[in-house]
């Protein structure tokens, strides 16, 4: 069966793991290119744009895709809801691996806003010391904002000056950890974090910490996506898959 994994995220490597060695499936990952060295993973690749709808319904139709899997960020709700018209076009099942949003826990101080302008807004006119946990793209938002002291933890090294030119940068692969992000936190003198609500276990090490800081978060709510067929595990999508178990699971 020739899958398409469209990916970028824990769970995406995940899905790839299970299916690497299984010669029942035979997966292409696509990957949207914006970290500089993406991991290579155990099977087939791709980097970039497929060229919007028609250019992916091409490339289903191109390479007899039969199957879509769209593992990406909870956040690329363009690729997401493109994927979804490209599949209805060309007639090919797509499931969605979505992992569930984060959920205020005891000791959470969360100041929730629906998009990145009204979290820039959100952290007032007095200037503070902010922890923006969104990714390089997002930056430019809170460039108007140059009241406050920012730190940017980024995958890849800067090439280019960054829009917050008083910034401090953290070049660091993840996942991260409860307790290296608390230290990070405290050693910044954070008094405020900046999240999109990514959910799942690989991001949620900043907000565990500022959980343990008292520290408010200002959390981006995830943007609209159409319904679609979604799971949350990666043993759901090989069900879906018509296979339920791994060679590996099996013991082969």
């Amino acid at each position: 069966m020739r899958v398409l994994i469209l990916g970028g995220t824990a769970d995406a490597t995940r899905l790839v793991q299970a299916v690497a060695n299984d010669p029942r499936i035979e997966a292409v990952l696509s990957y949207a290119g914006r970290t500089e060295n993406p991991v290579p993973p155990p099977i087939a690749w791709r980097v970039g744009g497929f060229g919007g709808i028609d250019g992916l319904a091409d490339y289903l139709r191109a390479e007899r895709i039969a199957r879509v899997v769209d593992a990406t960020h909870p956040f690329a709700a363009q690729i997401s809801a493109h994927a979804m018209t490209a599949c209805t076009k060309v007639g090919v099942p797509l499931l969605a691996l979505e992992r569930k949003p984060w959920q205020r826990a005891p000791g959470d101080r969360w100041i929730e806003v629906d998009d990145l302008a009204a979290a820039a807004r959100a952290l007032g006119p007095v200037p503070r010391r902010v922890f923006l946990g969104i990714g390089r793209m997002y930056l430019e938002t809170f460039a108007a904002y140059p009241q406050h002291a920012y730190l940017v933890r980024l995958v890849d090294p800067p090439r280019a000056p960054l829009p917050l030119p008083g910034a401090e940068v953290i070049v660091a692969r993840g996942p991260f950890d409860r307790i290296g992000d608390r230290a990070m936190l405290a050693n910044f003198r954070a008094e405020i974090v900046v999240a999109r609500n990514a959910g799942g276990g690989a991001a949620s090490a900043k907000i565990e910490a500022a959980r343990d800081l008292a520290l408010p978060v200002v959390m981006v709510h995830r943007p609209f996506i159409p319904a679609r067929e979604k799971v949350e595990t990666v043993a759901e999508v090989l069900r879906w898959l018509g296979h339920g178990d791994t060679p590996a699971e099996r013991g082969v």
